[in-house]
């Protein structure tokens, strides 16, 4: 990491994944041409949980080269008057594997839902029924994680080497 005064912790690091709506798993196709595409992960311990269709690019890649890597942004804001902008991003390394028997994939998927459709929880079962065979799940262990954010503290002094408010 190029700014070390903006590191964060691997806790920090951790909370940012879990919070956020979206993130970019990056792997690489056979010619090592990168590929990245948007995913709405779930954090559970020190693995990430993502929901896909059982075939396309993405699950090729995966099925032969599970390493990837998982981009993520939290909160932001602009600060014109500076010309920048605050934020905070994690990017995590690790290796994608398939999860396959039902118990697994049904667990996973009410943790994704419980993150991105908690209001319409009491529909779970039955979207279970119609979409289970169909789901394809995968879950990445990861191996290392970092954290950055570059911040404004109330008097305007960024806060630096992981300093909070």
């Amino acid at each position: 990491m190029r700014r070390k005064d903006r590191e964060m912790g691997e806790e920090f690091a951790l909370n940012v994944l879990k919070n956020c709506e979206y993130a970019f798993l990056s792997m690489n196709l056979d010619d090592n041409t990168p590929y990245c595409i948007p995913i709405s992960p779930v954090l559970e311990g020190k693995s990430i949980y993502f929901h896909s269709a059982k075939a396309g690019t993405k699950t090729d890649i995966l099925n032969k080269k599970n390493n990837v890597c998982v981009t993520c942004v939290g909160k932001t804001n602009l600060v014109p008057e500076k010309f920048t902008t605050e934020y905070e991003s994690a990017i995590a390394f690790g290796k994608a594997y398939e999860i396959t028997d039902d118990k697994s994939k049904i667990d996973a998927l009410k943790l994704i839902c419980e993150k991105f459709a908690k209001s319409n929880m009491e529909n779970f079962n039955d979207a279970i029924e119609r979409s289970l065979a169909i789901t394809a799940i995968w879950r990445i262990d990861i191996d290392s994680i970092t954290g950055k954010r570059k911040k404004y503290d109330k008097d305007g002094k960024e806060m630096k080497f992981g300093r909070m408010e």
